[in-house]
């Protein structure tokens, strides 16, 4: 029997992807895929949407978050599957992060207007409406679609490189939660913690904190690991009886870019939504 695959990291137009949560389902139905998780960043406003969708394709669709963090002046994300997301408790601590991310959107435009390159917050929202977007959370990608527009970068991904990825020219990173409490709030909302795209932080002692202070699992297989990365992290999983995940972690395409793979290009065996989810411990 065919192993069934499942992509646990996309992101949809409830936060920076460019396709709705609806389109993320079709596509994995396409990429031939039982199932997709929906993690975008800081919400799960994009998750019912995909949930419908799935029940229509035949596509088990994954709740999800990715949560920004900070720790050592890095910045951390924490995947949480299979929190209640329904909550409004929990949903009223989301919306909170949401707010520092906004924050940090304000400091990115005031450098950028600082360095000769004026962008103002109505023409990010007006390029998130125009992507599709109808709620959730404003990210770079936005801003950096504005600079594309602007003809102050020729793609994307110079956007990233230039001006909004760590190191860039406009690169801010106010307070955030530190990663340890993201793990505990997933595990307060009824979830499982998992670290994500650990190969993108430079820093495996603080990986292996995150695993010691409750991290569930790991993000072995992902869109920018490297194939070295990716055998590191599978013994890291082993060591600590991780539960090992992967995805393709994408935003969407634009002018040809895919960020940063497309749905189904990183996958992992269907099979391990048994471990994700709480519900299925004990059994």
């Amino acid at each position: 029997m065919a192993m069934k695959l499942a992509d646990l990291h996309t992101h949809t137009t409830a936060s920076d992807g460019l396709q709705r949560p609806s389109e993320n389902v079709r596509l994995a139905k396409a990429a031939g895929l039982a199932a997709i998780a929906i993690t975008d960043h800081d919400t799960v406003e994009g998750i019912e949407e995909a949930i419908l969708e799935g029940e229509r394709l035949g596509i088990t669709v994954v709740p999800g978050v990715e949560i920004s963090t900070v720790a050592n002046g890095i910045d951390i994300h924490v995947l949480g599957y299979y929190t209640n997301w329904q909550d409004e408790a929990w949903r009223t601590k989301l919306s909170g992060l949401l707010q520092v991310r906004d924050r940090r959107n304000d400091m990115i435009l005031d450098k950028l207007r600082s360095l000769g390159i004026p962008v103002t917050m109505e023409e990010v929202i007006e390029e998130a409406l125009r992507q599709g977007k109808d709620s959730g959370s404003i990210g770079r990608p936005h801003i950096a679609a504005v600079l594309l527009a602007k003809g102050a970068v020729s793609t994307m991904q110079e956007a990233f490189d230039r001006y909004l990825a760590s190191g860039g020219l406009a690169y801010m990173n106010p307070p955030r939660l530190h990663p340890f409490e993201a793990i505990e709030w997933i595990r307060e909302a009824g979830g499982t913690s998992v670290i994500a795209h650990p190969g993108l932080y430079g820093d495996d002692a603080l990986v292996e904190q995150l695993i010691l202070h409750g991290a569930e699992g790991i993000e072995v297989f992902h869109s920018d690991h490297s194939a070295d990365d990716e055998e590191r992290y599978a013994v890291l999983a082993h060591k600590y009886d991780l539960i090992v995940t992967g995805g393709s972690d994408f935003h969407g395409e634009r002018q040809g870019e895919i960020f940063h793979g497309p749905i189904g290009s990183r996958t992992v065996d269907a099979a391990v939504l048994n471990r994700l989810n709480p519900a299925w411990r004990g059994r």
